[in-house]
């Protein structure tokens, strides 16, 4: 059995009270944001706001107008265009998603995914393929950014290339008419973490912007103040929401001619917009005089038109309300609100790019959850509105679906997506079938729903056999490689594996030994290789090392993929052994990193609020660990089938009696615990669904008699 440590990490109660004062939050969710580092403004934002308008815009991408205008050339002139995803969840939904946005704007589509065992990304075949239908202009979504030479052909064949792609990119990229990707450095986005779909949702939303009046129309923002016997002027330059420039200047008057204004030269030959116009010239005319003509449109009454709380408010007292001001981590002034109030007011204006955006995101969360995407920054929130979206079951193939699966009528989390919706339409890809998911997520057709539901299904039940058999197999190999390495990693090969499942079987065996792990495919002729790691190894950097002998690969930090000639096989596997190495062999322990302590009058129902305030749940983010003390084992049963591992109980903490599971702990029974005792208890809170009754419960992960006694509070 692991060792276990809890860890407390300590707290500053001034930083906790502050955050209370600042934000509004009780003290156990400050504590709480604290712990896991998101007090700062930036971060403590995607943790309490759900609203749209807090996502970065797209247009901070910065080929992302150029993007936007190839795609409305292709659709005005009526050209061929092809969208080339691929077969994993991600670039499944990327590529409904795109689809269903090229037909909206009447654009002529078509689409290819990876068949068989065809590679992953566009290949030279299918660019040929597209050349001979006439095509000009290829879309990859969730693949493209190492594609160099297939670009370059594409080009030589007259086809133009926008690249949407998340996966780390090499040092040279490809020549695209347009690359829209986060981990490009000097993209100025500044996000990094989305996945495929989440890029695609992007440029859906500035492509959506790019028809309304307000698309490259250059704007200016003014605001004037009183100073110490000057007056101080600030503008700032917008362009598609985006802010380009910004001057301040403070005004002597009478002092400076308005010819040598620096400001002045901004404010030429654009639109400039104020709240509040007859104060805005009163102040302009006392800083240049009457002679300065300066043209001025007051958006104030179409801001009071949308939002009509906001009569007789003027700036000043509006930035004690804004919530952006509040995240702000620089010195905000009235420009700011002004500015935010005016994106808002396009958001409201607009609902295609606000309500009515919300509703494609029920495919983003799908695709940024089982791609195992970073629960951080605006993930957070594209997540959080796709599950609002998947449970009020605004796609119809998506309410067949989670009506075969049992998932109606409850609140659905991260952890329903993870564990039943990805797992079946990854069947379809992992099979060399994806066409099949694409086809059901945009069936508008109940039978033929029915129909690609069931065939998902039984290519799942043929995936798991696929993956017990395959298991049966490599397990034992894998014992040998982990001890061969010094229990650093684990390398094992098959010639009757299905490649499509090699990266299930590198998950499993992360899972059971805690190192990382490459699982090899054979294929006629070539190897395909999946690798799937902890925080141990960053995958991609892992893999760049054997360049020289790849074919190719790519992946993110903890997932990858890559394949090679079956002559470079001895040469990749002796080359690895060297440079695992120089990675440290990890410690039989595990380790609990506790939220919050939670006193006994506060285990009440209620705290279940708090659980749900803080989702959505996933990588780098994981549901919330607490730790009670002193509770007591009222009830203790075994359960399982013919040996039973796990345990159901009953806890008695507070004035409350809380449904308890513990898996795989019934052989601790009469050792760590017993029933009638009192314990700490390290849980988590979530809802336990069973025949349409919903209850509370606890998921225990750790029980101790003393807890002091595995307690640190030393940070990681």
């Amino acid at each position: 059995m692991k060792r276990t440590i809890w860890n407390k990490k300590p707290l500053d109660s001034r930083q906790v009270s502050s955050l209370h004062d600042t934000y509004g939050i009780d003290h156990i969710t400050a504590s709480v944001l604290m712990r896991r580092s998101a007090g700062s403004g930036r971060k403590i934002k995607f943790f309490l706001e759900r609203d749209l308008a807090f996502l970065h815009n797209p247009f901070l991408f910065e080929d992302m107008e150029t993007a936007v205008q190839r795609v409305r050339e292709a659709v005005d002139g009526q050209e061929q265009v092809c969208i080339f995803g691929d077969r994993d969840v991600d670039g499944m939904t990327s590529t409904v998603l795109l689809k269903e946005a090229l037909e909206e704007a009447g654009a002529h589509v078509s689409w290819k995914l990876p068949q068989g065992d065809d590679p992953y990304g566009i290949t030279r075949e299918c660019i040929e393929w597209f050349a001979e239908q006439g095509g000009t202009l290829i879309i990859t979504v969730d693949c493209g950014i190492s594609s160099v030479d297939e670009v370059a052909y594409a080009n030589d064949l007259g086809i133009d290339t926008i690249i949407l792609d998340h996966h780390i990119p090499a040092e040279v990229l490809p020549s695209a008419a347009a690359v829209i990707n986060p981990k490009i450095p000097g993209c100025g986005y500044p996000f990094a973490d989305l996945a495929g779909c989440g890029v695609v949702a992007k440029f859906i939303w500035a492509l959506r912007f790019s028809y309304t009046q307000y698309f490259q129309q250059e704007m200016v923002f003014l605001h004037a103040r009183p100073g110490n016997q000057t007056v101080i002027i600030e503008a700032a330059l917008i362009e598609n929401l985006v802010e380009l420039d910004r001057i301040i200047e403070e005004v002597n008057p009478g002092v400076l001619p308005p010819e040598q204004s620096r400001l002045m030269h901004m404010l030429t030959g654009k639109e400039i917009l104020v709240y509040d116009a007859p104060h805005e010239y009163k102040l302009l005319r006392e800083a240049f005089g009457t002679g300065a003509e300066i043209a001025l449109t007051d958006i104030a009454p179409l801001i009071r038109e949308i939002f009509p709380s906001l009569e007789n408010k003027s700036l000043v007292k509006l930035m004690d309300v804004s919530r952006s001001v509040r995240y702000s981590s620089g010195n905000p002034s009235e420009l700011d609100v002004l500015i935010n109030l005016f994106t808002a007011y396009v958001y409201r204006k607009e609902p295609w790019l606000s309500s009515g955006y919300g509703d494609i995101l029920d495919l983003v969360a799908i695709g940024t959850v089982a791609d195992l995407m970073p629960m951080t920054d605006e993930n957070r929130i594209l997540v959080h509105h796709g599950l609002e979206v998947l449970q009020a079951q605004k796609r119809s193939a998506l309410r067949t679906f989670m009506a075969k699966r049992n998932l109606l009528g409850r609140q659905l989390t991260t952890t329903d997506i993870g564990w039943q919706i990805s797992p079946l339409l990854n069947a379809s890809g992992r099979l060399g079938v994806p066409e099949i998911a694409v086809q059901l997520l945009s069936s508008t057709d109940l039978v033929e729903q029915e129909r690609l539901i069931d065939e998902l299904i039984s290519l799942n039940r043929e995936r798991k056999r696929l993956g017990e058999e395959a298991w049966g197999r490599l397990f034992p190999k894998a014992g040998k490689s982990f001890a061969v390495s010094g229990e650093r990693m684990i390398l094992v090969q098959d010639k009757h594996l299905n490649r499509g499942i090699s990266g299930i079987i590198a998950s499993r065996l992360v899972g059971s030994f805690n190192v990382p792990s490459i699982v090899i495919a054979h294929l006629e002729d070539k190897l395909i290789g999946s690798m799937r790691s902890g925080k141990q190894v960053h995958v991609r950097e892992f893999l760049s090392q054997f360049a020289d002998v790849l074919t190719d690969y790519g992946g993110h930090e903890c997932a990858g993929g890559f394949s090679l000639h079956p002559d470079q096989l001895e040469v990749f596997i002796d080359r690895v052994k060297e440079e695992i190495k120089h990675v440290d062999p990890l410690k039989d322990i595990q380790r609990f990193q506790i939220d919050a302590e939670i006193p006994h009058a506060f285990m009440t129902p209620s705290l279940i609020d708090l659980v749900e305030r803080l989702a959505p749940y996933g990588e780098d983010h994981p549901p919330l660990i607490f730790l009670v003390r002193n509770v007591i084992i009222d009830e203790m049963t075994p359960v399982g089938n013919s040996d039973p591992m796990h345990l159901r109980m009953l806890i008695r903490a507070g004035e409350y009696r809380w449904p308890s599971v513990f898996w795989r702990s019934a052989d601790r029974i009469n050792g760590d615990f017993a029933l009638g005792e009192r314990v700490d208890i390290l849980f988590r809170l979530g809802r336990n669904y069973y025949r349409s009754s919903e209850t509370l419960q606890l998921t225990i992960l750790d029980i101790s008699r003393n807890a002091e006694g595995l307690l640190t509070n030393l940070e990681e």
